[in-house]
């Protein structure tokens, strides 16, 4: 058994710092400030789509793809601000540690990933660390997940892709994989169960993952 986890909205709760930090390239370039809930909804397929969603809901005109250095400078110099792991996923990392191979896959890019879960020693719990701005190409594409397992030595039907969106989902069917979907991000506010297959398994808490390992 293999544990992939996407990072925003499933292991750490990143949506104020992205909401600072959209807010604050937005307001540069004149744009309106965006509610919580609007950014969350346009988190989840990278930092580049989220800037050109971001700008496109603002009204900011321009090439929102240029401004993603700028983006990822002011989101650097907030890190690791008030993101933190959402409560008891520091447990349930812990607690699958010994019983599966544990690794992450995220459309943020790599060093603002690491950087998040260096500040919080969790990097050390994961085999791997995948990015969105790395050699392969950004969930829902199934590259990066069956690179992953591959790697692992685990089969695509002993393989869970656990995360809290459409994305995620989308992902674990393009790989054939197992998919576990955590209603406690906040990608699950708009998440799509037109996508669903049926063999999906859906969790509260972090210790249902635990649960779901042991069985």
């Amino acid at each position: 058994m293999f544990f992939v986890f996407d990072l925003d909205g499933t292991l750490i709760d990143s949506i104020g710092d992205l909401v600072i930090a959209v807010n604050q390239l937005v307001a540069e370039r004149g744009g309106r400030p965006l509610a919580h809930d609007e950014v969350a909804g346009m988190v989840g397929e990278g930092a580049s789509l989220l800037i050109s969603r971001a700008f496109a809901a603002s009204g900011v005109a321009g090439d929102a793809p240029a401004a993603l250095p700028r983006f990822l400078e002011i989101y650097d110099a907030i890190l690791p601000g008030t993101t933190r792991p959402y409560p008891h996923v520091v447990e349930m990392i812990e607690a699958l540690t010994p019983l599966a191979p544990l690794a992450v896959l995220t459309n943020k890019p790599a060093d603002a990933t690491r950087k998040i879960l260096a500040a919080h020693d969790l990097e050390r719990r994961f085999i791997d660390v995948i990015g969105g701005d790395g050699p392969f190409r950004r969930k829902p594409h199934p590259d990066a997940l069956l690179h992953l397992a591959e790697a692992a030595g685990a089969a695509p039907d002993d393989t869970w892709m656990v995360g809290d969106s459409t994305v995620d989902l989308r992902t674990a069917h393009a790989a054939g994989t197992r998919c576990c979907i955590v209603r406690w991000g906040f990608g699950y506010q708009v998440f799509d169960h037109r996508a669903l297959k049926g063999d999906e398994v859906f969790v509260d808490a972090p210790a249902d993952v635990v649960t779901l390992a042991r069985r």
